[in-house]
C-alpha cells in the first residue's frame, strides 16, 4: 500500500470511528455512555490504524506487541475512570453543596497521576520501536498518532470536561 493509500485509510478509518461516538454531543446530555464492549471496539480499531500505517518489517513487528499491550492497558484505565467519573455523577444530588472540595481535588490528583503512569508506559513501551522505523514510518506514525488521539480525545475525553472544571 503506497503512502498516500495509507494517509487516506488511516483518515477514513479515524474518522468514522471517531464518529460513532460523536452522537455524544452537549445536545444530546443523557444519552448512554459507549459500553465496555464499543470502547474495546475503539481500542481494537485504533491498535489497527497505527499497526496498519507504520507497515512493520519482520523485525519491527517483535517489539509490537509491547506496544500494543501498553496502548490496550492505557484504554483500559481510561475506561475504568470514566466508568469510575459516571458513579461519581450518578451518586451526586447537588455537586455544589455535596462533597468535600479536598476530597475531589484529590481525586482528580490521583486521576491525573494515574493518566501520566500510563502515559509513560507507553512511552516506554514505544521507545524500543520507534528506534527501528524508517523516516517514513515515523511521519506515518505522527500522521496516525494525531489523528487518532484527537478523534478519541475528542469524543471521548469531552465526556470528563465537568469533571476538569472541578480544579
Amino acid at each position: 500500500m503506497g503512502s498516500k493509500a495509507s494517509f487516506a485509510a488511516i483518515a477514513l478509518l479515524a474518522t468514522t470511528s471517531s464518529l460513532t461516538f460523536a452522537a455524544e454531543t452537549p445536545s444530546t446530555v443523557g444519552v448512554a455512555q459507549p459500553s465496555a464492549a464499543d470502547l474495546k471496539s475503539l481500542t481494537d480499531i485504533r491498535v489497527g490504524i497505527v499497526k496498519a500505517a507504520l507497515q512493520l518489517t519482520s523485525e519491527q513487528e517483535k517489539l509490537w506487541p509491547a506496544v500494543e499491550e501498553a496502548i490496550r492497558n492505557r484504554a483500559k484505565n481510561r475506561q475504568a475512570r470514566l466508568e469510575r467519573i459516571a458513579e461519581l455523577h450518578d451518586d451526586a444530588t447537588d455537586p455544589l453543596h455535596q462533597g468535600n472540595p479536598v476530597e475531589l481535588m484529590q481525586r482528580r490528583a490521583d486521576r491525573l497521576i494515574q493518566r501520566g503512569a500510563d502515559l509513560k508506559k507507553l512511552a516506554d513501551a514505544w521507545e524500543p520501536l520507534y528506534k527501528t522505523l524508517s523516516d517514513d514510518q515515523k511521519r506515518r506514525m505522527s500522521f496516525a498518532s494525531y489523528v487518532v488521539v484527537r478523534g478519541m480525545h475528542d469524543v471521548i475525553e469531552h465526556s470528563v470536561e465537568a469533571e476538569d472544571d472541578d480544579d
